[in-house]
């Protein structure tokens, strides 16, 4: 979300910090956020669950503690269909009541920016 050159909120406009794009997300309704990430941004959120999804499998490796899912797999040969039947799973279990790594590692982030 975010305010556009003629001064409407949109959706699908990112906010280019990560810990305020969250927020917004959550406050639009989300009751849940799937981030996605290549440079393997480390955060969370002190409202919602936070499932980060890393497409970059050198930083999945380096960050799998933090980590969600390894869609960078989908370079090396695994198939979008077992990744996204992966995140799907992932969806689930944290619906379930499981916690995510970001809560697990205790990410409670919250920004609200002026706009």
């Amino acid at each position: 979300m975010d305010v556009v050159p003629d001064g409407e909120v949109r959706f699908g406009f990112p906010n280019i910090a990560d810990n305020a794009e969250i927020t917004e997300l959550i406050a639009s309704g989300a009751h849940m956020v799937l981030f996605t990430t290549g440079r393997g941004s480390v955060v969370g959120s002190a409202i919602s669950p936070v499932i980060k999804v890393c497409a970059n499998p050198d930083t999945y490796v380096r960050m799998e503690h933090d980590m969600d899912v390894n869609a960078g797999k989908i370079l090396h040969g695994d198939s979008l269909e077992a990744v996204g039947d992966e995140i799907v799973e992932k969806v689930l279990e944290i619906a379930s009541g499981n916690k995510s790594k970001s809560e697990s590692l205790g990410h409670r982030e919250c920004l609200i920016t002026y706009k």
